[in-house]
């Protein structure tokens, strides 16, 4: 696949780093908030995780400001219309995805990709309004994308095949090792871990084992990196528990159902390394 303008929306922690990972392969991008400085602030983040590349001598400097020059800080969505793939990474509210979707519709060119960052809404739902739903795709990356390498590709009820393929040769292209998916709750990954997770959290309410013990079983039996109550401080118990909402209603299957514990630290604020508290403590950032 050829350098293009991309254009991602959202310049949280992943609009950022796909922000990033673009610009490395290659690509024009423009990262867009809503204001410039939530753009710009996350400009600087990538600039200081490229001086440690550099610092650790994995890329020169030069280099590195060619990957800085690459990516252009803007507010506002006006800058997709020359865009060739537009990738969404905004918060996971439907609503909100659907108002994104609706002004991309109005501003970009037939022929771009619009793509959904979204780690378990539906892909048909989004695409219901655009006029031409063929080019509306999933690329999920994975936090941190500079490190990981999975991307999911999930087409969704409407989305082409010419669509598919393009979003797998971009994924390629950002050296990402793609796997399409069919539309359903939580793809491949969360579908299969955030249950887990779940499961976890209910061993804990239980009384089956403390939380170090049950971390310590599924690393060192089941060969895992983290345990799963590290990995939901990790990702953000809010986030987990979203998820499980979301299976919960779309399946509509009692083995969903979200743990009462975990709805339960998410109503105090103890959402995991983002608040410090989570089923650990973590130091003040």
């Amino acid at each position: 696949m050829e350098n293009m303008k991309v254009t991602v929306i959202g310049a949280g922690t992943m609009g950022a780093g796909i922000a990033q990972a673009a610009a490395e392969a290659g690509h024009e991008v423009m990262l867009a908030d809503v204001s410039p400085d939530l753009a710009e602030k996350a400009k600087q983040k990538i600039a200081g995780y490229l001086r440690r590349r550099v610092e650790k001598n994995e890329l020169t400097a030069g280099d590195a400001d060619a990957v800085l020059a690459r990516i252009q800080p803007s507010a506002g969505l006006d800058g997709a219309a020359s865009a060739g793939i537009v990738i969404e990474a905004i918060v996971e509210d439907p609503r909100k995805k659907r108002e994104v979707f609706t002004t991309l519709n109005r501003l970009c060119p037939a022929g771009a990709i619009l793509a959904t960052n979204t780690s378990a809404l539906s892909i048909s739902d989004l695409a219901s309004v655009v006029t031409n739903p063929a080019r509306v795709v999933g690329i999920h990356f994975f936090n941190p994308v500079a490190k990981m390498k999975l991307v999911e590709v999930i087409k969704g009820k409407t989305t082409s095949d010419e669509t598919v393929h393009a979003a797998l040769a971009f994924a390629r292209r950002l050296n990402k090792t793609p796997v399409l998916v069919n539309e359903s709750p939580g793809f491949i990954v969360n579908r299969l871990l955030i249950p887990m997770i779940n499961e976890a959290v209910c061993a804990l309410a239980d009384g089956v084992a403390d939380r170090e013990a049950i971390d310590a079983a599924m690393k060192l039996g089941a060969g895992h990196p983290m345990g799963p109550l590290e990995l939901a401080d990790l990702i953000g118990l809010d986030i987990c528990l979203h998820i499980m909402e979301i299976f919960e209603e779309e399946m509509g299957r009692v083995k969903y159902a979200p743990c009462p514990l975990l709805r339960e630290m998410v109503q105090k604020g103890q959402l995991g390394r983002k608040t410090g508290r989570g089923f650990y403590e973590y130091p003040a950032r």
